[in-house]
């Protein structure tokens, strides 16, 4: 993270991280996934473990990471009854007429970088991986 405070703006690894979508979210864990163009794989993932507060559509583009506002913060400390180690805010273009403001509350961020693959391939290396829904031919 990057600034001053322990809500600072995140930084991203140099990259073309464009196109926004969530891989996954469960209980557990929110996946976000980045890349140029997402039709056949993605580069980056925010992996956010132990989210309580998400804010933010499904597909967006070119976000703009910031600190949070105090009061995101404080709305987010009065709503879950406490200060929470990762609060990420950022703007982005999710298709409506202005961009829309995010926000993400959690107990820990990744931030991976590697390439998976969102389509299955039989030439893939054995350091790639798929993505959730990918399955093999053959594989239900």
């Amino acid at each position: 993270m990057e600034g001053e405070g322990r809500h600072a703006a995140i930084r991203l690894p140099e990259g073309s991280w464009w196109d926004w979508d969530v891989v996954s979210w469960n209980a557990g864990q929110l996946r976000l996934a980045a890349g140029h163009d997402l039709a056949y794989h993605h580069g980056l993932e925010l992996v956010f473990d132990d989210p309580v507060f998400v804010s933010c559509p499904s597909s967006f583009h070119d976000p703009v990471f910031r600190a949070p506002s105090s009061e995101e913060l404080l709305d987010i400390t009065r709503h879950l009854g406490g200060e929470l180690p990762v609060v990420v805010a950022f703007e982005a273009d999710a298709g409506g007429p202005e961009p829309a403001s995010c926000l993400v509350a959690a107990g820990r961020l990744e931030i991976v970088r590697e390439t998976v693959l969102r389509y299955w391939r039989e030439d893939a290396a054995p350091s790639q991986r798929f993505a959730p829904w990918v399955r093999s031919p053959g594989r239900r």
